[in-house]
C-alpha cells in the first residue's frame, strides 16, 4: 500500500469530467483508504450535488464561463475570477494538500492557477483530443498531463505527457453474448431484430431528436431488420412524448426514454451507437468495443468534439456526421451501416484496439509519481 496523500481534486460542469474525477478519487482510495479528498467545484454546477452523493466532500468558488452572447454576466467575470483565486488559495492553506489535480471544468482553472503559485505539485487530466486554452497554459508547469489520444504533444511538453486514456464506469468492457441477450430483454427490444442506440445525454440529443423524428415522419425509411432504443433527454422528454403519441406503428420498432439507468446494459444490447463525441462517451465506446456513428456537438470550445470522433474515424473504428447534416442524413447513414455485418465487425475491432483500460489507477501511479513516492 502506497502512502495516504492528501488530494484537492478541481473541476466538473459536466458529466464528462465529473465522473472521471470521481473515478480518479476512488482508485486513490483503493490505493489508501486513509487519502483524504477534497474536490473544489463551481458554484450552482452538476459537481456540487454528484460529488457529495459519491460521499466526498466539495467546496464552490463563484467561478462562471464567459458567455458566448453579450451578457450583462460577463461584466462580473473578472471579479469572479480574482475572488476564485483568493478562495482557491485559502483551500490550499488551510488543507494543505501534497498535489492537486485538474479535470477540466470552470473550477479547475483557478484552483491549478493558484495550487502552481503555491509551490503544491500539480497534475492535469486532459480528456479531449484538443486541449482548451485553460489546460495549454497550466500545462507549462504541471509535474505531469494524463491524456487519453496520441499527439498532444503539440500542446504540451512531450517529456510531462502520460498517455493513460480516460477513466471510465468500470461496467464499460466488451459483453458476452449472455450479456447482450439480459440487454435486449431489459428493454423489451426484439430478440430477432439488431439494435441501435442512440444517445445524446441531457442537453445534447436536441439535433439527435431532431433526426429521429424525422425518419419517424418519413416511415423510417431503410428501418427494416433493426429497432431503437433512444435516449432523448429530460430536457426534451415532454415534446418527443408529444410526437410519439400519433406515432402508433413506429413505437412498435422505437423504445424512446429520457434516461438509460443501465447503461451497461443498453450497450451490450447494441449492435450500433449513434452519440455525440466527447470525451467520457468516445472512451466507454472503445471500452465496449461498439461500432459507432458520431454526430460531435457544435456547442463546445474550440470543437473538441469533432477532433475526439476523428481519432477514431481515422483509425476506422467509427463514422461521423456532422450536426448541420444530421436532420437529413444521420438516420440513413445508421440504417445503411447496421446493416453490413462486415463492416461493424471492423469498426468493433479497430474501437476496442483505441480502448485504454484501467485509466484511473494509471493517473494515480502518476499523482504519486509527481510528488516522488
Amino acid at each position: 500500500m502506497k502512502n495516504k496523500l492528501r488530494v484537492l481534486i478541481s473541476g466538473g460542469g459536466t458529466g464528462g469530467h465529473i465522473f472521471p474525477a470521481l473515478s480518479i478519487a476512488d482508485a486513490l482510495k483503493r490505493e489508501n483508504p486513509e487519502t483524504e479528498i477534497l474536490f473544489v467545484g463551481a458554484e450552482g454546477r452538476m459537481e456540487m450535488e454528484k460529488v457529495p452523493a459519491a460521499g466526498y466532500k466539495i467546496l464552490a468558488l463563484p467561478i462562471a464561463g464567459l458567455k458566448r452572447s453579450l451578457s450583462p454576466e460577463n461584466l462580473a467575470l473578472p471579479f469572479k475570477v480574482l475572488k476564485s483565486i483568493r478562495m482557491a488559495k485559502k483551500i490550499i492553506r488551510e488543507f494543505r494538500p501534497d498535489i492537486a489535480v485538474g479535470v477540466g471544468g470552470y473550477a479547475s482553472a483557478p484552483l491549478l492557477w493558484a495550487a502552481e503559485r503555491c509551490g503544491i505539485p500539480t497534475l492535469i487530466q486532459e480528456q479531449n483530443g484538443f486541449a482548451g486554452l485553460t489546460n495549454r497554459i497550466l500545462g507549462k508547469r504541471a509535474g505531469k498531463i494524463c491524456v487519453a489520444y496520441e499527439g498532444m504533444e503539440r500542446f504540451f511538453p512531450a517529456d510531462r505527457i502520460v498517455l493513460t486514456g480516460n477513466p471510465i464506469r468500470e461496467s464499460m468492457k466488451p459483453y458476452t453474448a449472455q450479456q447482450k441477450a439480459q440487454g435486449v430483454e431489459f428493454y423489451g427490444l426484439n430478440p430477432a431484430c439488431k439494435h441501435l442506440l442512440i444517445i445524446g445525454g441531457s442537453l445534447g440529443s436536441g439535433t439527435l431528436n431532431t433526426s429521429v423524428m424525422n425518419w419517424i415522419s418519413e416511415g423510417c425509411p431503410g428501418g427494416e431488420g433493426f429497432d431503437v432504443l433512444w435516449q432523448c433527454g429530460r430536457y426534451y422528454k415532454k415534446r418527443v412524448d408529444e410526437f410519439m403519441d400519433g406515432q402508433a406503428e413506429a413505437a412498435k420498432k422505437v423504445h424512446h426514454t429520457d434516461f438509460i439507468a443501465r447503461m451497461d446494459l443498453a450497450y451490450a444490447a447494441a449492435d450500433l451507437l449513434i452519440s455525440r463525441s466527447g470525451a467520457s462517451s468516445v472512451s466507454e465506446i472503445c471500452a465496449c468495443g461498439k461500432a459507432a456513428i458520431f454526430v460531435p456537438s457544435p456547442n463546445v470550445t474550440e470543437d473538441h468534439q469533432t477532433h475526439n470522433a476523428m481519432a477514431l474515424v481515422n483509425r476506422g473504428a467509427g463514422e461521423i456526421v456532422k450536426d448541420a447534416d444530421a436532420p437529413q442524413q444521420l438516420m440513413a447513414k445508421a440504417a445503411e451501416c447496421i446493416r453490413d455485418g462486415e463492416r461493424i465487425r471492423e469498426m468493433e475491432k479497430n474501437s476496442l484496439s483505441m480502448a485504454l483500460p484501467g485509466a484511473a489507477d494509471a493517473i494515480v501511479r502518476e499523482i504519486y509519481s509527481v510528488i516522488g513516492q
